[in-house]
């Protein structure tokens, strides 16, 4: 996927991203829901609102999607105040099913291009059919789901199709394929909106299934599972800074408190000081790297910023009782 523009910390971004989930009948709603359920972690870990998600269609009122599923919606497409559109898959099971979609939605397809100009335009699976239909996608890099390849190839010419990949992000425009294609949509948005560390802990924990085995210190030391919005912005701010440059002063003017208060509240909510609980997330991160990729042991300390090898396996060791490799040898999954 190529990310343009990408904003490593969640304190960057000030305005919040307004995403409109389009209906309209027989469309498949469940990946919005999934899509909206991604998103709100993200607002989580953040600890404030950076997306914010609300169904649209061309029209209010009761909307019948697929497999008898309504959805009643109170804001139109064309009139809502929203920075981006999300058009979901429809049911189909041919070629020439989607080709009928298309004819039968002019309304529909008409309302996308008017808006195709001040709207970042986004879909997945049969649903891109419609928004290479407004034009949205002219001049664009996209794709769709491969039993379609050839249909969009030949209809919307003006489009740069790319088929042999499965997710395309642009700067303004995102298409993946598969009914599942909101989920790589969804992550782009968060690794470039909030952090690659935030996108790591919604993966692990909303995507993947979690390691079956992990070291018990570093249970629950996932940024989402923080108890308070203090614990998850502090624990944001440690992942994205070197580890050799960490301190108190430096996280208490990061966070806007004096030292002592941040101190005091942090040995409150986990009992253990600062320090101690900033070495842990470092920690916690090369302990991920080791079981979840193959890079050396040098490269996670160069990566994290730890001040060298020596002072992170010795901290690592004190920690987990484990060398790195140890470590990666007894719960590593490559």
């Amino acid at each position: 996927m190529a990310h343009s523009d990408i904003i490593s910390s969640f304190y960057a971004m000030t305005k919040i991203l307004r995403i409109g989930l389009l209906l309209f009948p027989r469309c498949m709603p469940a990946g919005l829901f999934a899509f909206s359920d991604l998103l709100n972690a993200a607002n989580r870990q953040a600890g404030r609102t950076l997306f914010e998600t609300r169904f649209v269609a061309l029209q209010t009122g009761l909307i019948e999607c697929a497999q008898g599923v309504s959805l009643h919606v109170s804001e139109t497409l064309e009139h809502a105040e929203l920075d981006a559109i999300l058009v979901p898959g429809f049911w189909a099971e041919s070629a020439s099913q989607v080709d009928a979609m298309i004819d039968e939605s002019g309304a529909l397809i008409s309302a996308l291009a008017r808006r195709a100009n001040t709207l970042m335009l986004w879909s997945y699976c049969s649903g891109v059919s419609l928004l290479a239909a407004s034009g949205g996608l002219n001049e664009q890099s996209a794709t769709v789901t491969w039993w379609l390849a050839e249909t969009m190839s030949r209809r919307f010419k003006k489009v740069k199709w790319q088929t042999e990949q499965n997710c395309i992000v642009n700067e303004r425009t995102a298409t993946a394929s598969g009914v599942n294609g909101h989920q790589p949509i969804a992550q782009a948005l968060v690794e470039r909106y909030v952090s690659t560390d935030a996108l790591h802990h919604l993966i692990k924990l909303m995507v993947l299934p979690r390691p079956v085995q992990t070291h018990g210190i570093f249970q629950a030391m996932s940024m989402i599972e923080q108890p308070s919005v203090l614990l998850r912005k502090l624990h944001g701010l440690v992942e994205q800074l070197p580890a050799q440059e960490i301190t108190v002063q430096r996280l208490a003017e990061r966070l806007g408190m004096a030292q002592r208060t941040l101190a005091r509240q942090v040995m409150g909510q986990t009992g253990v000081s600062i320090a101690t609980y900033a070495r842990r997330i470092k920690l916690n991160q090369a302990s991920e790297r080791l079981i979840l990729t193959s890079s050396s042991v040098s490269a996670i300390c160069a990566e994290l910023g730890f001040s060298s090898d020596s002072n992170m396996r010795r901290m690592f060791k004190e920690l987990t009782t484990l060398t790195p490799l140890e470590y990666r040898q007894r719960f590593g999954r490559l």
